[in-house]
This record gives C-alpha cells, structure tokens and sequence, in this order.
C-alpha cells in the first residue's frame, strides 16, 4: 500500500477531483469507527479548527472532518 503526506493529501483535497475517504470518527459512541466516503468533494477547510467540509456527490450530504482523522485518500494510507 502506497503511503502519502497529509500536506499531500491536503492538496489533492483542494482541487474540484473527487475522491474516495476513509476517516477516523472522533467523537460519540462508536469513536474509533472507520467511516468510508466515496465520490467526495472538499468544500471549505477551517485553518483554525483543522476541519474540513466535505459534500458527498451520490446522496448531497454535508460531513464536517478534521483533517487529523483522514486514513485513507484514494486507497492511500495518509501520515502525519
């Protein structure tokens, strides 16, 4: 499995492409859980907060992520 920056993967998030996530959930009850989202795009990242929203194209729902959680992009492992 190949294995990419965050930086790396920042930037792939700022551009229009989709892409496929697999991220960390932080906080509830199943904290820990891996959440898979496919045919996603990046709409507005907070630099203070480290968040990211997100709309996912096959249903138009909004996810709000931090970018602390993301463990895959595009079948990429993502490193800190």
């Amino acid at each position: 499995m190949n294995a990419i920056h965050i930086s790396t993967a920042q930037a792939m998030l700022q551009r229009p492409d989709p892409v496929d996530l697999v991220v960390w959930r932080s906080t509830g009850k199943t904290a820990g859980e891996l959440l898979h989202y496919d045919n996603c795009i990046s709409l507005h990242y907070d630099y203070y907060e480290g968040t990211r929203t997100i709309k996912l194209l096959n249903s138009n729902q909004i996810r709000k992520v931090r970018d602390v959680c993301i463990f895959q992009i595009n079948g990429m492992e993502v490193f800190l």
